[in-house]
């Protein structure tokens, strides 16, 4: 229960980080486009590179929410069964194929991070960190994810709910 409450603040985090960095991204865009099309402010050659880091990051959390939403990486190719176990069965390949996309985005990820560490923006200055932690990160919050799901999931079909999925 307790595991549930943190996972649901860090889900209400993830969207609340989301909306923030949409919000940045509109900053340098807009820059970007009053400095080419008017002549009001100079041209800044850094909100490209800023817009383009906040793209990276609303990327990777927006499909940390929507792992927990159950809306990435789902995609029905087979036709819905009525036999429970089937589509229980079918939902577990399912969670498998993220576990093991998100397991691979953590483990290869933190190679990714680490070279991040040792490499600066050209332009900005910034860490790449910054940048590159984006992929463990999402790795480790789609693992928490999708074992609540299998969690749930099992759950479900232990207490008879229609189809085996919640």
């Amino acid at each position: 229960m307790a595991m549930r409450v943190l996972l649901n603040g860090y889900y209400r985090f993830l969207k609340l980080m989301l909306t923030l960095l949409i919000t940045v991204l509109i900053v340098p865009v807009a820059m970007q486009i009053l400095s080419r099309y008017t002549g009001l402010i100079p041209r800044y050659i850094w909100t490209e590179e800023i817009a383009r880091f906040c793209f990276v990051w609303v990327i990777m959390v927006g499909s940390m929410i929507a792992v927990r939403d159950g809306s990435h990486f789902d995609v029905d190719v087979l036709p819905h069964s009525s036999n429970r176990m089937i589509e229980f069965a079918m939902s577990q390949i399912v969670n498998i194929a993220i576990l093991a996309m998100a397991v691979s985005f953590l483990w290869w990820g933190w190679d990714f991070g680490k070279l991040g560490a040792r490499q600066q923006s050209e332009i900005s200055g910034l860490p790449m960190l910054a940048i590159y932690i984006a992929w463990p990160l999402a790795g480790f919050t789609w693992t928490l994810f999708i074992l609540e799901r299998i969690f749930d999931d099992f759950a479900d079909y232990r207490a008879g709910e229609p189809n085996g999925t919640s």
